[in-house]
């Protein structure tokens, strides 16, 4: 077998915890953790108190060298060349990577990206995969190019989205599916033997980074565009609602049988209107004669919480029609022009 891979890790959201857990338990022989960059320490939550994140405490628990500049320059290039590292692995990390420095490393520079590539290139592939009403999503395992995560790919382990899955549960889900890919790679990169085989350019997507008024919602359009988008946008930006002059959140939100849905389109309610607040949750009316169901939600300054609990609290009229804003587009044949704060 091949001495392990020195692997120098690349990232600065939990989401990688998973996969650093793994690498640095017994069960993997293939690879060992050299080091950690990541983010700066950044002011958090409503004290603005200056916190580590998760991977920096993770690798401090461990003792291992910790990176955190600002700015990819020479000098942080000349420190990963101290390393003497095999490889560097970047996940959610939130840098731009320069050309020298992703050759820097023996085998180079490879990226775990959230999405089945080519699909959802760019900044949110998880909110935007079930935004947009897909069935499953999964990680790729790619080279790092200049041009945006249209790298070569070696590997990718699928997950399904189910009807309940928020952005929060795929996390998850990919997260736990790092692990599995990187056994199965690893040991062949360690060998040499690792095949990369390049994106079909044809069929790329590309989503964004999300604003929050990215949470508006139009009932005029199909339940299930409407249930994706709430799901997809959970737990941030989150849709929200004005209900009694007040800005609701949704947390959860599925499709009601069609069988009420149709009853609904005879009975004539416009897209928007409220036809049921009760234990089984918040209905709403949508397009094409469809209904959805709030199945969580919140006040401002409250919890989130069960729509039978929220709506004992905070009563809703049936018969209130909603107000629709046309859905910000999320998903595009080619990259967003960046702005600054999109």
């Amino acid at each position: 077998m091949p001495a392990p891979l020195n692997v120098v890790f690349l990232g600065s959201d939990v989401i990688a915890l998973p996969l650093l857990d793994w690498l640095a338990g017994e069960g993997n022989a293939f690879a060992q953790v050299a080091a950690v960059f990541t983010q700066p320490d950044r002011a958090v939550g409503r004290g603005q108190k200056v916190t580590p994140n998760g991977i920096k405490s993770w690798a401090l628990e461990r003792g291992l060298p910790v990176y955190q500049p600002e700015k990819i320059t020479e000098e942080v290039r000349a420190q990963l060349a101290a390393l003497s590292a095999d490889v560097s692995l970047v996940m959610a990390y939130g840098h731009i990577l320069k050309q020298d420095f992703i050759d820097t490393p023996r085998l180079g520079t490879l990226n775990l990206h959230a999405s089945l590539l080519p699909k959802y290139r760019g900044a949110s592939p998880i909110q935007t995969a079930i935004a947009n009403g897909e069935a499953e999503t999964g990680v790729s395992l790619m080279r790092i190019v200049r041009q945006l995560d249209a790298g070569p790919v070696a590997d990718v382990e699928s997950v399904a989205i189910g009807p309940h899955d928020t952005a929060l549960e795929i996390e998850h889900k990919l997260a736990a599916a790092c692990v599995p890919l990187l056994a199965r790679t690893l040991p062949k990169l360690a060998a040499q033997g690792l095949v990369f085989v390049e994106q079909q350019d044809a069929a790329a997507s590309f989503c964004r980074r999300l604003v929050k008024d990215d949470g508006r919602l139009d009932f005029n359009a199909p339940a299930e565009v409407v249930a994706a988008r709430v799901n997809g946008l959970y737990p941030w930006p989150a849709c929200t609602v004005e209900i009694a002059g007040q800005p609701v959140k949704i947390g959860l939100a599925e499709i009601v049988a069609k069988t009420t849905s149709i009853e609904h389109q005879v009975g004539g309610k416009p897209a928007g209107s409220i036809v049921g607040a009760d234990a089984e949750g918040l209905r709403i009316a949508t397009g094409g004669g469809g209904e959805l169901r709030c199945l969580r939600l919140q006040k401002p300054g409250g919890k989130m919480l069960a729509a039978a609990e929220f709506l004992r609290g905070f009563p809703v009229d049936v018969g209130t029609v909603l107000a629709s804003v046309p859905l910000p587009v999320l998903v595009a044949p080619a990259p967003f022009p960046y702005k600054r704060g999109v």
